[in-house]
């Protein structure tokens, strides 16, 4: 029973319930009546809500392409934050981080399929390396107005994430980065395919 009680514990289950959250899929469902995880990228990530519902109704797709950004970012934010109000440790929170991207892009609700991950990525990194990520965030923005590849976009200002708190962090305060590192590779991991398509030149630009 002691499993049950340790708050630790209950932080992380609630970390990857919570990161799992189709908020994608449901707000173009809800709102626009389609299933993105049948059309476009079949991901259920703000960019294929955005591109999906465009094609019908090109205002709401804005609206709920952002609203999707927001809400996949605070499915992070949120539980670390209460962590920290919490005195939990920063190992925990860094846990924590690491098992709300995994539900996003791994989610129990939809059988382990998911999301790219950046936006809860970023909700994540926000919350416990808030400099880097205001960094990368100016990267992403930059790189989107001037590239218009979303993948490519959210590749380069995870990495300027990633640079930047190891440049400005020792060890982020646990004596390793390796909790960092995970949540890029699970992000970078899940774009392969997007790479692939960049490097034959057939990735889609966001318009």
């Amino acid at each position: 029973m002691d499993f049950f009680t340790n708050p630790n514990i209950l932080f992380y289950i609630a970390a990857y319930l919570i990161g799992s959250i189709p908020f994608g899929l449901l707000l173009a469902k809800t709102f626009a009546g389609v299933d993105i995880k049948s059309a476009g990228s079949k991901s259920i990530g703000a960019t294929n809500v955005l591109r999906v519902v465009k094609e019908t109704n090109p205002s709401l797709a804005k609206k709920l392409g952002a609203a999707t950004v927001i809400l996949d970012a605070l499915k992070g934010t949120l539980v670390i934050l209460f962590a920290m109000s919490m005195g939990m440790s920063e190992s925990t929170l860094w846990a924590i981080a690491v098992l709300a991207v995994l539900g996003h892009c791994y989610s129990i609700y939809l059988g382990l399929e998911g999301g790219k991950g950046v936006a809860t990525g970023l909700g994540v990194y926000i919350a416990i390396v808030p400099i880097p990520t205001l960094i990368g965030a100016a990267v992403w923005i930059i790189c989107a107005k001037v590239l218009k590849i979303s993948s490519v976009s959210s590749l380069l200002g995870l990495t300027a994430v990633v640079v930047s708190a190891v440049l400005m962090y020792d060890g982020l305060n646990i004596g390793s980065n390796a909790p960092l590192y995970i949540i890029a590779f699970i992000i970078f991991y899940k774009h392969i395919p997007n790479i692939i398509r960049v490097i034959k030149g057939e990735e889609k630009r966001v318009i």
